[in-house]
């Protein structure tokens, strides 16, 4: 892996690169972004127009500039194929779960890529860049209470289930976190 500031960062895995989200992925941004599976367990409002897309990535690329971290586009190493984003986000612009100022885990993937061990290939790169990298003392998550397979993921990768919560709109997720010495200690 190679290591330096965000905009310039490059991880990869064995099938993975890791690279920032750019104004030209924005077409693979909303055809995932579109699809109605890939929102089953999330806000259930699939994107309508590539515009939407875009100002996603803008919004990603403030968070490079400011917070040196965001949501990285995730391209198959054997096909250059963009198949989602993942990666770590320093949440300060809302409050989830009553915390805001954290570091979040996370990670949307095309349908076409689901369990073939992508997400859990990605989270232990990111993970490892951001305990042992990025110094952070502690990562949170959160999920659906009813997505069975992020749930898995997050499991499988360490982090600790702490509690349900209800969101605004009455749905209940998973708050989920992890330590550094925690992490450290299981590797």
């Amino acid at each position: 892996m190679r290591f330096i500031k965000a905009m310039d960062l490059l991880l990869e895995t064995p099938r993975l690169l890791l690279r920032p989200l750019e104004l030209s992925d924005a077409e693979a941004l909303f055809e995932l972004n579109k699809n109605p599976n890939v929102h089953k367990y999330l806000w259930q409002k699939p994107e309508v127009i590539i515009d939407e897309s875009l100002k996603v990535i803008e919004y990603v690329q403030r968070q490079y500039a400011e917070n040196k971290i965001g949501r990285f586009a995730t391209v198959l190493k054997e096909t250059g194929e963009f198949i989602g984003w993942t990666g770590i986000k320093f949440v300060n612009d809302h409050v989830e779960n009553g915390n805001t100022n954290f570091y979040d885990y996370g990670y949307r993937l095309s349908e076409p890529f689901w369990n073939k061990g992508y997400a859990t290939e990605a989270t232990k790169a990111w993970l490892d860049y951001g305990f042992n990298h990025m110094k952070i003392e502690e990562m949170k998550a959160y999920t659906h209470a009813e997505n069975g397979a992020s749930n898995h993921i997050l499991n499988k990768a360490g982090f600790q289930f702490i509690e349900e919560y209800s969101n605004n709109e009455g749905i209940i997720w998973k708050w989920w976190q992890l330590f550094s010495l925690d992490y450290k200690r299981n590797q």
